[in-house]
């Protein structure tokens, strides 16, 4: 999905929702769009409406030239992601970025017992963000200190959960369909919920669905977008 402000013109305005591939950073996708279309149009202001986790796939919106002013309100809409978590183990980043640093039981929890223990999460909830994160800490990244082997104090947050639903339950592996607002991390997420079972659990896959009312499956492939843009240049 390509979005003008007025048709083909991308100095007025475009929004482009992309489809962000794993390991891309969202960074990486604004910064590929801006070189397609450099060769044409020269500068143009282009950014994109939430970061994604580089282990992360899924809808990223990306906004050029004078929609890039809009871009504020679609942060703030509230996002859907897929999340798969591996109950029985944690790791420092409460994903995949780092290795499994501790293993638990995680044979008593049934479906019953797991569906109570989320029913914490929903609605309006105090999280704090994983240390490797890009929030800021007395002005650095507190994944930068992380890296570093530092200890970081990370200040909670309030975000809202709206929904947690139960998409396949197969443990030690649970599927999860998250609606939540801006802000909220799924590895934190994921982390607490499985402290909350009595055992462990990390992010092991993730994938934002929709933002607002945008779907990712009106998402551009990154590959065929770069073509499409090339053709416009």
């Amino acid at each position: 999905m390509v979005v003008f402000k007025e048709e083909g013109v991308f100095q007025e305005g475009a929004l482009i929702l992309v489809d962000k591939p794993l390991k891309w950073t969202s960074f990486d996708v604004v910064n590929k769009i801006r070189w397609c279309l450099r060769k044409k149009f020269g500068k143009l202001k282009v950014g994109h409406a939430g970061t994604l986790d580089p282990l992360a796939t899924g809808l990223v919106i990306v906004c050029i030239g004078r929609w890039t002013k809009e871009i504020d309100k679609y942060m703030g809409q509230q996002k859907e992601y897929v999340a798969t978590l591996q109950l029985g183990a944690t790791t420092p980043s409460f994903d995949l970025e780092t290795q499994v640093n501790r293993e638990y039981p995680w044979q008593h929890i049934d479906r019953p017992f797991f569906e109570e223990a989320i029913q914490q999460f929903v609605g309006e909830i105090k999280q704090i963000p994983p240390t490797y994160s890009a929030v800021r800490v007395d002005g650095v990244r507190a994944y930068e200190k992380a890296r570093k082997g530092k200890g970081v104090a990370m200040p909670p947050r309030d975000v809202y959960v709206k929904e947690i639903e139960i998409l396949r339950f197969e443990p030690p592996q649970v599927e999860l369909r998250i609606v939540c607002s801006k802000g909220t991390y799924i590895r934190s997420l994921a982390n607490d919920i499985g402290a909350a079972c009595g055992s462990g659990a990390y992010l092991a896959d993730l994938r934002r669905t929709a933002i607002g009312d945008f779907k990712v499956k009106d998402a551009n492939n990154m590959d065929e977008l770069i073509v499409f843009l090339q053709e416009k240049s």
